[in-house]
């Protein structure tokens, strides 16, 4: 059987084609079984560094880059580019096979020699070496050429690997894009080669008679080598065999880059069982998301012929994260069938349909936050107590409900970590006496709040024999989860392997809320795996990003700290923007002629984001960009179509991804936004609790962009910018 690879950078660049030559590319290779066997009109290129490298005619103008060996059924399509320039690439490219993952390699031989000579001449002066630290004995284990050790030898800083990013075999560059990061060999073996080779493995396995203990220095050329080493790559290539999935992957190729796995994350979402409670961490871009929905995957073709539907849960912390995961469902899973073992729904909406089922009528739910804190202002002028509205309802969140106390002796003796004010036993008995006057108010109005229904949802499974409604939980965004949300979770599955799959990242909690996996009866210790390379965003805007957190501690929901040590990026572009405006007029001019500077330049409308922290100043840019005849869409507005610029505030944000992200407004007194943070003579502890929410939620808006970053502002700029501005 013919087996066509499509490279995964090839799916961006399509996508990026003009229609009419996307149209010709898939009509060329829609019989490529039947053309395979006819020689499917590859032309050999004189000079060629590798003469399995061919192109083949797509229109007039473009020609397509195909790697195929002299004999056997399958090849390798790379690139699509007009004819000069497919010419080009062709001729100076090679393929290999990695000494160490033994996966398909591509790298650019005359830009290696070159650089060879440029950097040892650059580098004759320096006395520091970046790889100093690492044998050569190690860099080959990893699967670094020997022939490239001149090279990597003479390197003395990242910004110099950096620059060699594009020409590198990819698979090398990963292992020292690692090793720079500080990563030590043996880590880098495990993160990166390790979980390769057991790709590798998963993939033999299903290809009857196809064997792995080869010569490891085999280059593709027969039928069995390529078709190995493509099964080896399947983190950077997606495998063909017939027209129909060669339709699927071309008809939609951003969407199914958006699911492809690599090999680290595909080690983590099909692994075959986990013996208990699983979680996987890892920074913005990192693909948790992707790995959270191929996991639900694994386990709906899992699941026994007789499952009922619904059977899996796959859910997060909002409705509309809900909405995008049940998305990038439907693209990842097409088969109806399989799709439906599996339930998608946000963990509040889950709890409220349990809690009205159950009393037949629906729940009046209280959700605005401006209404529960004039709830309790008005609590303690009537009780003539001394604390703040602000102060009681983070105790009774953060503190009675995260403990689920029930009764003043429990409150008494309960710990308040975390909690920066220290109370006696009588400023204890006077906050449990405003938390049950609030409490009976809510029940008095027949009103609840969210956390209260998930305690509820619990009593009544508890109260129902302990029945579990599902058979596995799949939880992405985990970080922003109340412990009133995860006793619900734990409670929805029996405890047992494979019962709960968490994916989070606590440097992207917006919500304050902090919880110990452990003592909510979900040990994850052991069966924990960080995932630490961006796919989404360029080095520039992470680094730009993350020295926004630069000193901040951040926890691990475990008992343990967070870090984004070795957390890095695989894609370069430009340092992100930063521009300050005298006023609001200015500075949304300012903004909507830089977003025409980019639709100029051939970025779809929908493919830029800006977020603001306050809806309003979305409102007037979106007035402004529309004035300018450029069309845009404010998220959570009924009026909202998605086909232009989309505008939302840095909460909506979350869980989105565009080409180009602006960031307005990042002023001081709006970012962090002052009623967002408890005043430090309130509470100190929670004051710097609620600033380090206020900086992720920028943080978070920032790596929504793949390509290009802007940060604007008016007046002041917010204190958070002062270490990047300095920078």
């Amino acid at each position: 059987m013919a087996t066509l690879g499509i490279h995964k950078d090839f799916l961006l660049e399509f996508a990026r084609l003009e229609k009419p030559v996307q149209k010709r590319v898939h009509e060329v290779f829609d019989k490529f079984q039947e053309h395979r066997h006819a020689g499917l009109h590859l032309e050999k290129l004189e000079k060629a560094r590798d003469p399995r490298i061919r192109t083949i005619r797509i229109n007039s103008f473009m020609r397509g880059v195909v790697l195929a060996p002299e004999s056997g059924d399958s090849f390798l399509l790379l690139k699509v580019m007009p004819h000069d320039d497919a010419i080009a690439w062709a001729v100076k490219h090679r393929a290999t096979v990695n000494s160490a993952t033994r996966g398909i390699e591509l790298r650019n031989d005359v830009a290696l020699e070159r650089a060879t000579a440029g950097v040892r001449q650059l580098a004759s002066t320096e006395t520091e070496r970046l790889f100093a630290h690492v044998a050569d004995k190690d860099l080959i284990r990893l699967g670094v050429d020997a022939e490239l050790l001149p090279l990597i030898r003479h390197l003395s800083d990242e910004a110099h690997l950096d620059a060699l990013h594009k020409i590198l075999p990819e698979q090398q560059y990963d292992v020292l894009a690692g090793l720079a990061a500080g990563l030590e060999p043996e880590d880098v073996w495990r993160e990166v080669v390790q979980v390769q080779l057991e790709q590798a493995a998963a993939s033999a396995s299903q290809q009857a008679g196809l064997l792995l203990d080869g010569d490891q220095s085999a280059s593709p050329g027969s039928r069995d080598d390529l078709s190995l080493a493509m099964a080896r790559s399947q983190g950077r290539i997606a495998l063909v065999t017939g027209p129909d999935e060669l339709m699927e992957i071309l008809a939609k190729p951003f969407d199914a880059w958006r699911v492809f796995l690599h090999p680290s994350q595909r080690r983590v979402a099909y692994r075959s069982s986990y013996n208990g409670p699983a979680r996987v961490l890892g920074g913005p871009g990192t693909g948790k998301t992707v790995v959270a929905l191929h996991r639900a995957l694994h386990l709906a073709r899992r699941l026994p012929a007789d499952a009922p539907e619904e059977s899996i849960l796959l859910t997060t912390f909002t409705r509309d994260l809900a909405a995008d995961l049940q998305h990038s469902l439907e693209l990842l899973i097409p088969d109806a069938a399989t799709r439906a073992k599996i339930r998608v729904v946000n963990v509040d909406a889950l709890a409220n349909q349990l809690v009205r089922e159950d009393r037949g009528a629906p729940l009046k739910v209280v959700t605005s936050q401006k209404e529960i804190t004039s709830r309790w202002a008005r609590i303690a002028r009537r009780l003539g107590i001394d604390f703040t509205d602000v102060f009681l309802d983070q105790e009774w969140r953060h503190v009675v409900l995260a403990q689920d106390l029930r009764t003043p002796e429990a409150y008494l003796k309960a710990s308040r970590s975390g909690r920066g004010t220290a109370l006696g036993p009588l400023k204890r008995a006077q906050v449990w006496r405003a938390i049950e006057a609030f409490a009976r108010e809510l029940r008095d109005a027949g009103e609840w709040t969210f956390p209260q229904v998930c305690g509820e949802a619990v009593r009544l499974l508890e109260e129902h024999g302990g029945e579990r409604p599902y058979r596995h939980v799949v939880i992405d965004e985990a970080q922003d989860l109340h412990p009133c949300q995860w006793r619900l979770l734990r409670a929805l599955v029996p405890s047992g392997p494979d019962d709960l799959f968490i994916a989070g990242d606590t440097h992207q909690r917006i919500y304050g809320n902090k919880v110990s996996l452990r003592s909510l009866g979900i040990p994850v210790t052991g069966r924990s795996t960080r995932l630490r390379v961006n796919y989404r965003t360029t080095k520039e805007i992470l680094t730009w990003s993350t020295e926004l957190l630069t000193g901040e501690a951040v926890d691990d929901m475990d008992g343990g700290a967070d870090s984004l040590n070795g957390y890095r990026s695989t894609l370069r572009g430009a340092r992100p923007e930063t521009d300050g405006a005298k006023s609001k007029a200015e500075e949304i001019t300012g903004l909507v002629a830089r977003i025409e500077e980019w639709i100029k330049a051939e970025v779809r409308p929908c493919e830029i984001g800006v977020a603001v922290r306050f809806v309003q100043l979305g409102k007037d840019i979106a007035q402004a960009l529309e004035q300018a005849g450029m069309p845009a869409s404010v998220l959570g507005m009924s009026s909202a179509t998605g086909d232009g610029v989309r505008i939302g505030t840095m909460h909506r944000m979350k869980g989105l991804e565009f080409r180009c992200m602006a960031i307005a407004g990042v002023n001081d007194g709006l970012v962090p936004l002052r009623s967002a943070v408890t005043a430090e003579e309130v509470d100190a502890q929670q004051h710097k609790e609620d600033l380090l929410s206020e900086l992720s939620l920028l943080f978070v808006a920032c790596t929504r962009a793949r390509e290009a970053l802007r940060v604007s502002w008016h007046g002041s700029p917010s204190q958070f910018l002062e270490a990047v501005r300095a920078g």
